[in-house]
């Protein structure tokens, strides 16, 4: 993985992908109590930055390969982009989703095109039935992190950060990153090593799925006791990825978490000072931001607001809850 792989992902993705917006609110600066930019990757195709990863995978395939058609696993990001690059390019795509995935990723999944296959995360390996699935019908697997297009698609966001940032006077930041796998955080990371220097990539996860956090900690690759029960369902994962965390470990600054109840702040922290919708795990690093201030230095943070593919009973759940935005 290196800077060029992410240049040329950008090339692909060129006139295909959005460049979202980098937002803020004074609200948000005074409830953080410095600078809060926020990436708006919610408003990316598919709602989420999983689009460009998706795309960049696909385009760098061989046509004949593509031809055949693609296969994935996702509990919703991930598949929905790579369902609606596979629908662009003309291919079939097959998503292998966990069955309790958030019911409005299931539906836009197949609304894109895509056949998608149930699993039980939490008593069947992913890997392994993805892997079966590939080699009976010849389809090419493009998994959600730990591969190198995708990582380089997801980088393309720092490469706009670095440029947006400095465009806004902010030289010097910490980016906070909603991390499951680590593709989006490890992507990031290349782009500001190499563009933006004074930047540094942090993860942001939720309590109780810290295997990142705890992985820097010790040096190694630590796994999550478990794979279900949160509401962040988009960035769990049982490990940070064999590519992935050698990238985090020399690039990335310490981990943070933030409980679910602050990942439902900053929902609605989101709708009310900046009117963009996020789901739970898409709004963790701005949670981190909004209420973790006193482990992050300096005078300005970048927030990556990674998704907006929610329920619309848990978003009005968190209206509910926390709607004054505080």
């Amino acid at each position: 993985m290196n800077i060029d792989m992410i240049n040329a992902a950008a090339e692909r993705l060129r006139g295909h992908a959005r460049r979202t917006p980098l937002l803020s609110s004074p609200f948000l600066d005074e409830l953080a109590g410095r600078r809060v930019l926020v990436k708006a990757e919610c408003l990316q195709h598919t709602g989420s930055f999983k689009f460009r990863g998706g795309w960049s995978a696909l385009s760098a395939l061989p046509a004949e390969q593509r031809r055949e058609g693609v296969i994935a696993f996702s509990s919703g990001n991930h598949a929905q982009g790579v369902a609606f690059a596979a629908r662009e390019h003309g291919v079939p795509a097959v998503i292998l989703m966990p069955a309790d995935a958030p019911r409005l990723k299931i539906a836009n999944t197949r609304a894109l095109g895509a056949e998608v296959v149930h699993f039980d995360r939490a008593t069947e390996d992913r890997d392994a039935i993805g892997a079966r699935l590939a080699q009976e019908r010849g389809l090419t697997l493009i998994k959600p992190f730990d591969e190198p297009q995708v990582i380089a698609g997801q980088g393309t966001t720092g490469l706009e950060i670095a440029t947006q940032a400095a465009d806004q006077g902010v030289r010097e930041a910490d980016v906070l990153v909603p991390c499951g796998g680590g593709g989006l955080t490890s992507g990031i990371a290349l782009a500001l090593e190499a563009t933006a220097p004074g930047l540094r990539a942090r993860p942001v996860e939720p309590e109780g799925f810290d295997d990142t956090a705890r992985s820097l900690l010790s040096g190694r690759i630590e796994r999550n006791p478990r794979t279900t029960g949160s509401i962040c369902d988009a960035i769990i994962t049982p490990s940070p990825g064999q590519i992935t965390f050698p990238i985090l470990s020399r690039l990335c600054g310490p981990g943070l978490v933030v409980t679910e109840d602050e990942a439902r702040r900053a929902m609605a922290a989101a709708f009310t000072r900046l009117k963009i919708v996020l789901e739970p795990g898409g709004a963790v690093a701005l949670a981190a931001a909004l209420y973790h201030g006193d482990r992050i230095g300096g005078d300005a943070v970048i927030a990556v607001a990674s998704g907006g593919n929610v329920d619309a009973e848990l978003f009005c759940d968190a209206l509910t809850r926390f709607g004054d935005g505080s």
